[in-house]
């Protein structure tokens, strides 16, 4: 299958998922997940109308960004070792992985325009997996007022990988930890986005407020 007959298929479960609950399809931005696939097939996406290119390591991501010449925008959405920070800062135009304050830092230091991140909320409690507690996210983002380089856009989690009706409760909390911080009113955290959802339960997402969500394998394949 190619990318386009894929994101055909992807496009009519999104716009179902979306009339479910009264969304519209326009609050919702496909990611194509790249890491696994060649530069051909990520131009491929691109040429599919898709404009969200996601990548979680610095070097192959580099590479591929440099390869298909930044076209598109850029997601960096795995875990970001700080030293990594330098090579990629700049060139992604989203950073998913935001979880320290160490980070942060780097961040701060290295970039040369405001810096849209997500920080990373281990909703599930899976040790596997990176990001704060949902109990340290407020006094984190309340950290960040110190790191003006930095905008909170929005949260981001991964789910267990489950029964994809079973994701609902971690997206459903995630929602709520959204809005509460975005109650918080401050300047540097809107907070209007929410990066959940892949391949096996991106309509669960969608129902629960996603507006990004990832996808490597339904869309560009292994």
């Amino acid at each position: 299958m190619t990318v386009k007959q894929n994101f055909a298929q992807i496009h009519q479960e999104i716009q179902e998922a979306c009339e479910r609950v009264g969304r519209d399809i326009t609050n919702v931005n496909v990611i194509a997940v790249t890491k696994y696939v060649s530069d051909e097939r990520a131009q491929e996406a691109l040429d599919a109308g898709i404009h969200h290119i996601g990548e979680n390591r610095a070097e192959e991501g580099l590479k591929k960004w440099h390869n298909l010449n930044g076209k598109g925008t850029w997601h960096f959405i795995g875990s970001l070792q700080t030293r990594k920070v330098k090579e990629i800062i700049d060139k992604f135009d989203y950073i998913h992985s935001l979880d320290r304050l160490s980070l942060a830092s780097e961040i701060q230091k290295r970039a040369s325009k405001k810096t849209k991140c997500f920080v990373q909320v281990n909703v599930s409690g899976e040790t596997s997996k990176h990001g704060l507690d949902p109990e340290e996210l407020f006094s984190f983002v309340k950290e960040l007022d110190k790191y003006p380089l930095i905008e909170v856009v929005g949260l981001m989690t991964m789910a267990p990988f489950e029964d994809p009706e079973a994701t609902r409760p971690f997206f459903k909390k995630l929602k709520e930890l959204q809005q509460n911080v975005q109650a918080l009113n401050l300047p540097y955290a809107p907070c209007k986005e929410l990066s959940m959802g892949m391949s096996n339960d991106f309509q669960i997402a969608i129902e629960e407020g996603a507006t990004f969500i990832r996808l490597g394998t339904s869309l560009v394949g292994e």
